[in-house]
């Protein structure tokens, strides 16, 4: 009873990822007018002034996710609950805080303790913290796996690691490319939207195009990370049978 329930703990972040995107689909089929994800950003599903009918549906998807990834940290800090706070990868730490900011981005959508423009702050730090612990997390589960495999991955485990880690902020390296562009070869471009489209830009200089995949990418590596990661399958180090295979 206790591994299934720390093997429910890990599906909530897949649930959550999945949660995340039904509540934006749904956001944006509710939207008043065309929506085109190449050319709008995800925050113009969030906003009950451009989205009246749908933004509850984005909210939710958002506090939904936020929540499955804070049962997936709480099951890995319960599978750490011997190991001295120096074991925990700093990626746990910065997960938790991104998730937490990513509840209180939906749940807190005006002023938040009166401070102005807390919404985009919280969401801001939500976004960084999570890019930040995924990586973390993906280069110590990928270099973990890859040691005990060594005689099929020769060279340097760790260059592997850092290869397929720094994989997952690939599509934020060409979003801040593009925007460097566009601000020094079009600064007469308002910001992102339908207008660009009417304007020919090409959509792979849209910020809300790299936005989607960057959060494409880190949901892929979130839900990879929760059901193969090593640490889902042992609790103070001793394996559960019928756990899923390594990473």
């Amino acid at each position: 009873m206790r591994v299934f329930s720390r093997q429910a703990f890990y599906a909530a972040a897949p649930f959550g990822v999945s949660a995340f995107w039904c509540g934006l689909w749904i956001a944006a089929e509710r939207y008043p007018s065309e929506y085109d994800w190449r050319y709008m950003t995800i925050s113009s599903l969030l906003y009950p002034d451009r989205n009246p009918d749908g933004y509850r549906w984005a909210w939710g998807g958002v506090a939904l996710c936020g929540l499955g990834g804070l049962c997936w940290i709480g099951a890995e800090f319960y599978g750490r609950r011997c190991s001295t706070a120096a074991d925990r990868p700093a990626g746990i730490w910065a997960l938790g805080f991104g998730y937490i900011c990513m509840i209180c981005c939906a749940l807190f959508p005006a002023r938040f303790l009166h401070i102005q423009r807390s919404h985009d702050i919280l969401a801001l730090c939500a976004f960084v913290a999570v890019c930040f612990g995924t990586v973390h997390l993906t280069y110590h589960a990928v270099d973990r796996a890859l040691r005990r495999r060594a005689r099929r991955f020769p060279g340097s485990p760790r260059l592997y690691a850092c290869v397929i880690a720094a994989a997952a902020l690939f599509p934020i390296l060409l979003l801040s490319i593009t925007q460097t562009y566009v601000s020094r070869a079009l600064p007469q471009l308002p910001w992102v939207g339908l207008e660009w489209r009417e304007q020919g830009v090409p959509a792979y200089l849209s910020f809300a195009l790299w936005e989607w995949v960057a959060c494409v990418v880190l949901s892929v590596y979130t839900s990879t990370l929760s059901i193969l990661n090593p640490d889902a399958r042992s609790v103070n180090g001793v394996t559960h049978p019928g756990s899923p295979p390594e990473l």
